[in-house]
């Protein structure tokens, strides 16, 4: 299992939305759009989890397709580093 970092969408984009447009380079097994804390809008950015494959197909073919009017920018996921107590 491969998680993808997908940026730059509409702010209205859904999770579904996301899901049908990855479904074309294979299955996937989860997304989660990340949302602002204080507003619970879009942040324009998320991610997804698929198969290794096709999270490969994903990347290759996926960065720098249009959706919604905007171009969207898939690669893969990494861990951050905690940032630790944020008062």
């Amino acid at each position: 299992m491969t998680k993808l970092y997908v940026g730059n969408f509409p702010w209205n984009t859904t999770e579904d939305e996301l899901r049908d447009f990855f479904s074309s380079f294979g299955e996937v097994h989860s997304v989660a759009i990340i949302v602002d804390r204080d507003t619970g809008r879009s942040r324009g950015f998320g991610f997804l989890e698929m198969e290794s494959e096709a999270a490969t197909e994903a990347i290759a073919r996926g960065d720098g397709q249009e959706l919604g009017g905007r171009t969207i920018r898939v690669s893969e996921a990494h861990e951050q580093n905690p940032r630790g107590d944020r008062r």
